[in-house]
């Protein structure tokens, strides 16, 4: 068991079929302990059985990340628990509904603000009050989508706070490679989660990317989980600052490579009719 005897925490899941899980569940597995956080009341009785499928015992705390007071209790709670922790998984995303649609030039400042301080200051805060808890080997994962290095139809100002959270790894990284301390981050393909079912047309995508992947295929919860907890472990010990891409290798490709009908068209339209 490559996490045994590793504690942690894990900020962002929502069901059973959020990324986070997937990426908690495979540390579960492999024998590490953590602490889940929940958004309000309402997510905190959704989590609960959750908790207790990833042997929490008990340890279900909130944390909107809003609210400072909020993630310095949850500093408190875990040194409690734990002493010192060995892993942060950051799973925190949010745009207004506007900032997934319509024309990018038409975006609100509010809303801009209101991304990049959810989606990505989230992640220097969450450090930042709980450094002091890390341990001297600690590992910091956090989430990010190609949407955030090319264009994604649909996905506008989450794409733009996918590529300050990416350059965010690595700076975090920099900065506390000198304690120790790795900072990475996952670009997943597509996965129909709760997150995704506010980008118009994710069915497509879906589609689109298993047509045009290398592996021609999506991924699931479960092999992004994997990657996760290598990126937790001592099996990446010398891995920081990367954007591990697991997508089938949807993300090598400049061309798309289609199969073709006997008419010569491709198999799946650019309208997304077969």
């Amino acid at each position: 068991m490559v996490m045994k005897g590793k504690k942690g925490v894990v900020l962002g899941i929502a069901n059973k079929k959020s990324i986070a899980y997937g990426i908690a569940k495979a540390c579960e597995e492999q024998g590490a302990q953590m602490a889940i956080t929940y958004l309000n009341e309402r997510f905190q009785k959704k989590l609960e059985p959750i908790a207790d499928d990833l042997s929490c015992e008990g340890r279900l705390y909130p944390c909107d990340v809003t609210k400072p007071e909020e993630i310095e209790e949850l500093k408190k709670s875990l040194e409690k628990d734990f002493g010192k922790i060995d892993f942060i998984v950051h799973s925190i995303a949010f745009a207004p509904k506007e900032g997934l649609s319509g024309r990018f030039s038409d975006i609100s400042k509010d809303a801009f603000s209101v991304a990049m301080d959810i989606s990505v200051y989230s992640l220097i805060e969450v450090v930042q009050k709980l450094k002091p808890i890390l341990s001297e080997s600690a590992s910091v994962l956090t989430l990010s989508y190609y949407g955030g290095v090319k264009y994604i139809p649909n996905y506008n100002l989450m794409g733009v706070a996918k590529a300050a959270l990416e350059m965010t790894t690595k700076y975090l990284a920099e900065d506390l490679g000198r304690d120790g301390i790795r900072v990475n981050a996952i670009s997943a393909g597509p996965i129909k989660t709760l997150a995704a079912a506010g980008i118009g047309d994710f069915g497509f995508m879906l589609k689109w990317n298993a047509a045009h992947s290398p592996l021609r295929k999506n991924v699931t919860i479960e092999e992004v989980g994997n990657s996760g907890m290598y990126l937790l472990s001592d099996l990446s010990s010398a891995v920081t600052g990367e954007v591990h891409y697991v997508d089938a290798g949807f993300n090598i490709m400049g061309m798309p490579a289609v199969d073709f009908d006997e008419d010569g068209k491709p198999a799946i339209a650019w309208n997304g009719e077969k």
